[in-house]
């Protein structure tokens, strides 16, 4: 999950704290009482094991977890729907600096600074060689507003607390500096430390001036000083990173339908597999943040295979790459759908299901969803919620909020009803070492597995796509859907 996207990544806030009574469920169906705790439990402590060590993207642990995810595919009896077989492949380029590959030297206030090897960092292509250049420091607002301060300085600015900061800084930018160099002594902004993707078919902006992360505090200090008028100048050299081709897979299976004419049509239920790996040499194993939500996915499809009777909908099933890096392996699906966008009726993307420790409140039997009212979607899992057990209930704020932030925003952006349900936001160990498997309510997961597999039927079988509803968040995406419904 991505909380800075996502991004994640990621991110996504999903909490509760409003009292209600709890909701009778109904005696368990054949595809309910398929779904258990036990199977749950089994995949996610392989999946979160220090064997797959954090399935940082690209790594040997991602790949061996979407080897696994593969096989339970498989074993569903789910059709292999990739380009090689359950795989869609991505061929990116990773590119990667050792730590000593930048350095950064700064004056001010007639004290030099030595930015230490791993004290900055840049995910930009060209090398760069930079003599002591006045820099000037400005507030985020300030940076977008000028026009002219900046030109030929090195422009100073605190990274802010959203996605992509770099990059929107890049585009929206009026200046021309020589440099950019942000301050994120929390390294929110240098998502993969070992490296960077590179998506061949995106195009470099190349007349975009690079950025420099700067993490060292002590030298952060001493440029933020710059700004109550503090002369200082920046040094920078900065060699070119080796670059090597990655295959990056999302992990597709899908179940057909059995309606002659509504078998062509598609419910996707999705998860991203990926972690944020190895960070100074511990293991971040991401159990909740999405081990919960991929094995979710695993167990729903392994349920909806084993009924006799299939939906009149395909059902699509897909284990998504590189969410904690920008959303990655969703925006490739978008771009390149393995099922026709036109076709697609909605997703669903689950993100931490599996605990209920939120920093609101317990969370047990509940669960809730961002965009609640966007579409009609949200309507259907009230009701499948209502059958289940499961008190399904709108956020009063990140509901709203954090609907751009998770792996359901590309395919929302194309016109497809979709959202991110989860149970709990606010857990201790959100993006720390300790989200580890041990710590899932397996129980309370099942019971929102359940809830999920009877929304999905029922949006599979219902002849009636969802929609988007005329709620004003809702506006540009309900303008998607119409002009995807023109191209069918």
């Amino acid at each position: 999950m991505r909380h800075i996207v996502s991004a994640l990544t990621l991110a996504l806030v999903c909490s509760g704290a409003l009292a209600e009574a709890p909701v009778k469920a109904l005696p368990l169906d054949a595809l309910t009482a398929s779904i258990s705790a036990d199977s749950l439990r089994g995949h996610l402590s392989f999946l979160a094991s220090d064997l797959l060590e954090g399935r940082g993207t690209p790594s040997r642990g991602v790949d061996l977890a979407a080897e696994y995810i593969a096989a339970q595919f498989r074993r569903a009896g789910l059709e292999a729907a990739g380009d090689d077989g359950y795989f869609q492949t991505a061929n990116w380029q990773f590119a990667q600096r050792k730590d000593g590959d930048v350095a950064v030297t700064i004056n001010a206030g007639g004290k030099t600074f030595t930015v230490p090897a791993g004290g900055a960092s840049g995910n930009f292509v060209d090398p760069i060689a930079l003599a002591a250049t006045p820099a000037v420091f400005m507030t985020w607002d300030a940076a977008l507003a000028d026009t002219s301060a900046a030109n030929g300085k090195v422009l100073v600015v605190t990274a802010p607390a959203i996605s992509g900061a770099a990059a929107q800084l890049q585009a929206k930018l009026k200046s021309k500096p020589a440099l950019i160099v942000m301050i994120d002594r929390e390294r929110r902004h240098n998502r993969s430390p070992g490296g960077w993707l590179i998506d061949p078919a995106q195009p470099v902006n190349k007349s975009a001036p690079p950025v420099v992360l700067l993490h060292a505090a002590d030298a952060a200090g001493a440029l933020e000083a710059a700004g109550a008028g503090t002369v200082a100048t920046v040094a920078a050299n900065v060699t070119a990173p080796e670059i090597k081709p990655v295959k990056l897979r999302n992990v597709i299976g899908v179940l057909r339908g059995s309606d002659p004419a509504l078998k062509n049509t598609y419910v996707m239920l999705s998860a991203h597999y990926d972690h944020l790996g190895i960070r100074d040499g511990e293991i971040f194993n991401g159990a909740n943040d999405d081990g919960s939500g991929t094995v979710s996915v695993l167990e729903i499809a392994a349920a909806m295979a084993a009924q006799k009777e299939r939906p009149r909908r395909s059902i699509v099933f897909v284990a998504l790459f590189g969410e904690e890096l920008g959303l990655l392996g969703s925006r490739y699906y978008a771009r390149n759908p393995v099922f026709p966008l036109k076709d697609t009726v909605a997703n669903l993307n689950l993100e931490q299901v599996g605990r209920t420790d939120d920093s609101e409140g317990p969370q047990v039997n509940s669960a809730t969803m961002t965009g609640y009212d966007y579409s009609t979607v949200g309507a259907t899992l009230r009701r499948a919620g209502e059958r289940t057990g499961i008190r399904f209930y709108k956020h009063p704020t990140n509901s709203d909020r954090y609907f751009a932030r998770s792996d359901n925003q590309a395919l929302a952006d194309a016109g497809v009803p979709a959202h991110t349900l989860c149970v709990a936001f606010g857990f201790p160990d959100y993006h720390g070492k300790d989200d580890t498997w041990d710590k899932v309510d397996y129980d309370n997961m099942a019971r929102v597995n359940r809830m999920v597999a009877v929304a999905l039927r029922d949006i599979a079988n219902d002849r009636t796509a969802p929609t988007w509803t005329n709620v004003p968040n809702a506006a540009k995406y309900l303008e998607a859907a119409r002009a995807l419904k023109s191209a069918r």
